[in-house]
């Protein structure tokens, strides 16, 4: 699998976690409607990745968040990345810098996430 089309999983997968829907879910869903299956569309599960997702999806939840009272969540603290690529025994260049990708698309959709759910609180409170 192309890394473009890992990363495009990986968003999938994140999007559809996000909202608690799984690949069984989704299954399930198609056969009760009728509908035909889009495997686009279908949300991945977490071993339908590479380990090299799975050692990137736990380098970031072992990474400590960057929160301000003020703006809330800017992204993750890279600060320990070198620590992290040791513990977790990534040692090739190549996939250090394929985790690093990683990393940035998570760190990224979770800055938007952040973003998205600080914009509906305050117009929630704006309408009041």
């Amino acid at each position: 699998m192309s890394k473009e089309k890992i990363e495009k999983k990986l968003k999938l997968f994140l999007d559809h976690n996000k909202i608690g829907m799984t690949k069984d879910q989704y299954l399930r869903m198609c056969e009760q409607t009728g509908q035909e299956i889009d495997w686009e569309r279908c949300p991945p599960d977490l071993e339908d990745f590479p380990d090299s997702v799975h050692t990137a999806i736990s380098i970031f939840n072992s990474m400590g968040d960057r929160t301000y009272g003020d703006v809330g969540y800017t992204g993750k603290d890279f600060t320990n990345l070198e620590l992290l690529f040791k513990l977790y025994k990534v040692k090739d260049l190549k996939e250090k810098d394929y985790i690093m990708e990683l990393l940035l698309c998570l760190d990224s959709q979770s800055i938007k996430n952040s973003q998205e759910q600080i914009k509906a609180q305050y117009d929630k409170i704006k309408k009041r």
